[in-house]
């Protein structure tokens, strides 16, 4: 009995789930599009402070150079009745980074009136960049000029004061006032200057500056009116000051009258105090970007400090210290032994330097054979020839073989001892002389240079053999009778006597000619 496919049981969905599910979706699509904005986006938002809003409100566009980078998220004033107010402000990517220097103004779309907007100048590049949530002080922001300022500036009363002041002005420069006049203006520029300076002062730092001095210097003044029997002590003990100014008022006039002597050795060192100023403030003003930026030059050299930290850890350098700890007492010891090596290299160096290679660069003089080149060179000749006759043998021996030829001249080598060479001996050049006495205590490097100059000593005795005596005669007769029979004889050993022969004749050129093959 076979049975049919098993039925599958379907539950129904929760209608709950799908609602919530519902709401998850379009929530967010709903905050993005009333609001405009990214949620948990970080936002870059700084306040200034104006003198007067100018109808600015929330959303009004922030510019920089005519490109809007951001907008207003609220305006406040600053307090009740007062027409100050602070803005804040969101700034995009685009408008980053605005830096402590920046400046905000106020500016209407359309002339005179209309629509405002903020337009802001980011600052200068040197400078630090505004913290987030940070604030343009009143004193480095503007508002522009309504129409209605414009209307009420010129009223009748100002009018008349006016023409009172321009009457005024031509009395002033008639008569040689005009002259005057043009002969102060040169004093204008360190007047004008000192004034902008003052104002600028007195406008402060941040907002409500002045109104906190106005409220200070109350404060004194009701100090000083409580105080009033001390206040009153204090005008009593300046008239007893001022009496004993009187009494001692020749001293007093003899003070005076040096006081132009004083000032006359004064106003030099005066002058260049104040010539040093400019310089002063210059180099101050040249500095101040080397001191903002030695915050940033710390914060980037902490990874490297870090690094080194780590470096010299017990896992590193330390640990290799550790290591070496052993070491470096033989270390020591070795440092300690090698000085005297040291010592003596220092020597063979200098007396390398100041007497070997000196010697190595002269030329040795000699007349009859004269050198090339200096002895460094010189003396490497020799080695060539010498290398070439050490390689020149095997088991059977020398391939070289030295045939002392005989001469007419006839050499005294020493008492009993002759030599004979074929032309007379001139000389022996270097002399003999005795050996110099070796002072192990002279350094070597304090020592004259050897001195190759040297004259040639005399020959030694010698005489000229007399080749047209009988007895020489004799003697050379029997000494190539005795050559003959000897090559004879060993031609006969080696089997050649049948087809060389040894004749008694001198050679000739045509002896030689008949041997080589050649015609008479």
């Amino acid at each position: 009995m076979s049975r049919g496919p098993a039925k599958r049981t379907i539950k129904p969905r929760s209608n709950v789930g799908v609602a919530l599910l519902t709401l998850a979706i379009l929530l967010p699509l709903l905050y993005v599009g009333f609001t405009k904005s990214i949620p948990f986006k970080p936002k870059y938002e700084i306040k200034a402070v104006f003198s007067s809003a100018n109808n600015i409100k929330k959303g009004s566009p922030v510019r920089i150079a005519g490109v809007e980078v951001g907008k207003v998220e609220s305006v406040q004033r600053t307090s009740p009745g007062d027409p100050a107010a602070t803005v804040l402000m969101t700034i995009g990517k685009a408008g980053r980074p605005i830096h402590e220097d920046a400046r905000a103004k106020i500016r209407p779309r359309i002339f005179l009136e209309g629509n405002f907007f903020v337009d802001l100048q980011p600052g200068t590049p040197g400078t630090p960049e505004l913290k987030d949530n940070g604030t343009i002080p009143i004193n480095q922001t503007a508002v522009p000029v309504q129409f209605d300022q414009l209307l009420t500036a010129l009223q009748s009363d100002t009018r008349d004061d006016l023409k009172t002041l321009l009457k005024e002005y031509g009395s002033g420069l008639d008569k040689g006032g005009a002259e005057a006049f043009n002969r102060s203006i040169p004093y204008w520029k360190g007047a004008y200057r000192d004034t902008a300076i003052a104002s600028e002062a007195s406008l402060g730092e941040l907002p409500h500056d002045l109104s906190n001095y106005i409220k200070g210097a109350g404060a004194t003044a009701a100090a000083l009116d409580r105080n009033s029997g001390q206040l009153k002590s204090l005008i009593t003990d300046f008239n007893t000051t001022a009496n004993a100014f009187a009494v001692q008022q020749g001293n007093l006039r003899t003070a005076i009258a040096e006081l132009p002597n004083t000032l006359h050795a004064a106003m030099p060192a005066l002058a260049s105090l104040n010539a040093s100023f400019p310089p002063l403030r210059q180099f101050a003003r040249d500095l101040d970007p080397g001191v903002r930026s030695s915050g940033p030059a710390l914060d980037a050299s902490i990874p490297l400090f870090r690094q080194l930290r780590g470096l010299v850890s017990k896992p590193e350098l330390r640990g290799l210290a550790a290591d070496l700890h052993p070491t470096i007492p033989a270390l020591a010891r070795l440092s300690r032994q090698t000085i005297p090596l040291a010592n003596q290299n220092r020597l063979l160096a200098s007396c390398q330097n100041e007497v070997v290679i000196p010697w190595s660069h002269d030329k040795v003089p000699d007349k009859q054979f004269p050198a090339d080149g200096p002895v460094y060179t010189e003396v490497g000749k020799a080695f060539p020839g010498l290398a070439g006759e050490s390689r020149a043998g095997d088991a059977n021996g020398q391939w070289f073989r030295v045939l002392a030829a005989g001469g007419t001249n006839l050499v005294q080598l020493a008492p009993g001892v002759f030599g004979t060479t074929m032309n007379p001996i001139l000389g022996s050049n270097p002399p003999k002389s005795p050996r110099p006495v070796l002072d192990e205590k002279t350094p070597c490097e304090t020592q004259q240079a050897p001195d190759l100059n040297s004259q040639p000593g005399a020959p030694p005795e010698q005489h000229q053999a007399d080749t047209s005596s009988p007895a020489f005669q004799a003697r050379y007769d029997l000494a190539k009778s005795r050559a003959i029979d000897w090559l004879k004889k060993q031609l006969k050993v080696d089997g050649l006597d049948k087809r060389l022969s040894v004749t008694d004749k001198d050679a000739t050129k045509g002896l030689i000619d008949q041997i080589a093959g050649s015609k008479p």
